[in-house]
């Protein structure tokens, strides 16, 4: 995988946020963080996605949420249409940008047509 490439796609994607861009462009000249960032992605493990907050494809950000939520429905849409129907409970606690993260996640699934329970 070509980290170079990928920190370029995501740095000049329109979609990111301008937090996002100058985050990454203050990386530009650092090979080790730019590969750390985008040298693999983010895995999902037995206790969920865990990982350091900032932008790139191996770290904790809407993004990687929103990708890690749309394998998620990919899924849901393999269920019976009772199953579809009941929906997805969201919830989140006090860390950093966790209630960002859950927002995201509901969009994404009512983009695709889910039901998303949102609790504070």
């Amino acid at each position: 995988m070509d980290y170079r490439r990928n920190y370029e796609k995501w740095l000049n994607d329109p979609v990111l946020c301008a937090e996002g861009k100058k985050e990454l462009a203050a990386i530009a000249s650092d090979e080790k963080e730019m590969e750390y960032r985008f040298g693999g992605e983010l895995e999902f493990g037995t206790a969920g996605m865990r990982g350091v907050i900032g932008y790139g494809m191996n770290m904790m950000n809407i993004y990687t949420v929103m990708r890690a939520t749309q394998g998620l429905c990919e899924w849901i849409k393999t269920l019976d249409e009772a199953d579809i129907s009941r929906g997805v409970v969201i919830s989140y606690d006090t860390r950093r940008k966790s209630e960002e993260f859950a927002k995201a996640a509901a969009g994404v699934l009512a983009m695709n047509g889910i039901k998303a329970y949102l609790f504070d």
